[in-house]
């Protein structure tokens, strides 16, 4: 008598789930870069951490590539996206629990930054948000969470108590700096992408001034040099509640503008911005105190738009010491030759609560900058790419003997080994933690961490 085996069974996806060739594929698709051009086998929406941790079993059965997304805002898209694979989108998990006595928040990884900032200033409270309300809490806190709040309250992975992410054999787990400690520690300016696929996160919060200052200063494009010079060395040492991003478009239809918000009185916020103020001779000169809610609109305007009409490539890094005049130079190079409408040049104030850390206590390395800088092309037709993606990495060239790392939510692939770039030395703990917690590398990507184990 011979007995039969029984079929292995096979792990079904749950969720939302939607294969190549089913209505609602081609939306499922689009990102931020309009030009993607990757075509993932299938995407799961998760509707609870259920769906997450069956999708994850079911790409290990049918040995099929994992890519996580919560924004759509990958800045490369075969980040977020891979051809035959399977996309665990964690966007409809977007529930916000504010706990005003705790002074504490829980959010569903996939919501966006701008309705996390909003809904709790609203409620009287403080929540951490970059350049843009289109972002993703889930992959911005992976990666550190830098904007112009964190020299007040740090990064936001600064401002993480605790999390839920499923690993590699779909296993839930609720980490913390008592439980997991090691993961917690990573997850703080590891990156997305790396360790599992993250569900909810739990932020403390602070009270919410009732008003705050606001402003924004334009001038014309051939005045950059002048401005730059003078913002580079008062922004790193300017009172810690102001928060300061500078832009500087191409010499081609672009300008510079500064913006960012002070925690404190526009009597005060004056004599602050003087230095500035009295640089050149601005274009436009906006300075007023708002309730906090309008501050937050004024630095995060509704966006409805997802997709973008151009495709950017982006570099970043962070200022040892201001720019001397030859680095000034190159950039002035980059900004006369790119002609992109929304290309430039991006710096964002360091220094504040972001460098009482110590760069080992997080994994988020690059604490003891004086600023922060990016700088990107941008184009409308494929055809354009290779031009403004080597422009990008040229002046990467140019500009390394005046910057350190780089940072992984504004990546770069034409960085080569470009784990300690993001990482700096702490990039060995987090191969040891990658091979702790998926020392098969499941979760990987073209930059992505490796594990230490059974590595040179």
């Amino acid at each position: 008598m011979t007995t039969k085996t029984k079929p292995k069974q096979t792990t079904k996806l749950t969720g939302r789930v939607i294969f190549k060739g089913d209505p609602g594929y081609e939306a499922a698709r689009k990102n931020w870069d309009p030009h993607t051009d990757r075509y993932p086998k299938v995407f799961v929406f998760a509707q609870k951490t259920k769906d997450v941790s069956n999708a994850i079993k079911w790409a290990r059965e049918n040995n099929v590539p994992i890519r996580p997304r919560s924004g759509r805002h990958a800045l490369e898209v075969n980040l977020s996206q891979v051809n035959g694979g399977i996309v665990i989108d964690v966007s409809d998990l977007n529930t916000i629990k504010l706990n005003k006595a705790a002074g504490t928040v829980v959010v569903g990884a996939g919501n966006r930054v701008g309705r996390i900032a909003h809904t709790l200033a609203r409620q009287g409270f403080i929540a951490p948000f970059g350049d843009s309300p289109t972002v993703g809490i889930g992959g911005i806190t992976l990666g550190g969470g830098i904007g112009p709040l964190q020299r007040t309250i740090g990064l936001i992975s600064d401002n993480l108590l605790e999390f839920e992410m499923v690993d590699a054999n779909g296993k839930i787990i609720r980490a913390s700096k008592k439980s997991s400690a090691d993961l917690f520690w990573a997850s703080q300016g590891g990156g997305g992408g790396n360790f599992g696929v993250y569900t909810r996160y739990k932020f403390k919060v602070r009270r919410a001034p009732a008003r705050a200052t606001v402003y924004r200063i334009t001038w014309p494009w051939a005045q950059f040099e002048k401005v730059l010079k003078v913002w580079q060395k008062w922004a790193p040492s300017v009172d810690t509640r102001l928060g300061s991003e500078l832009s500087i478009g191409p010499k081609k239809g672009g300008n510079v503008s500064m913006e960012g918000l002070f925690l404190g009185s526009k009597t005060e916020a004056l004599r602050l911005l003087r230095p500035l103020t009295s640089t050149g001779t601005p274009s436009q000169t906006i300075i007023r105190s708002v309730p906090y809610t309008e501050a937050v609109t004024f630095l995060l305007p509704p966006d409805p738009v997802l997709t973008q009409r151009y495709s950017n490539q982006f570099s970043s890094g962070f200022g040892r010491k201001t720019f001397p005049d030859q680095a000034i130079k190159s950039m002035r190079e980059f900004l006369e030759h790119v002609e992109g409408e929304t290309a430039g040049f991006f710096f964002l104030n360091w220094g504040g609560a972001v460098s009482r850390k110590s760069p080992k206590s997080t994994a988020f390395y690059w604490r003891k900058a004086k600023f922060y800088v990016e700088w990107n092309s941008s184009w409308t037709k494929p055809s354009q790419a290779a031009k403004n993606i080597a422009i990008v990495r040229n002046t990467r060239k140019k500009l390394q003997p005046y910057i350190v790392g780089s940072y992984i939510n504004v990546p770069d692939q034409g960085i080569k080994r470009s784990g300690p770039v993001y990482y700096g030395a702490n990039y060995a703990r987090l191969r040891r933690v990658k091979a702790k917690y998926d020392p098969q590398n499941v979760f990987n990507n073209p930059q992505s961490i490796p594990p230490a184990r059974g590595l040179k």
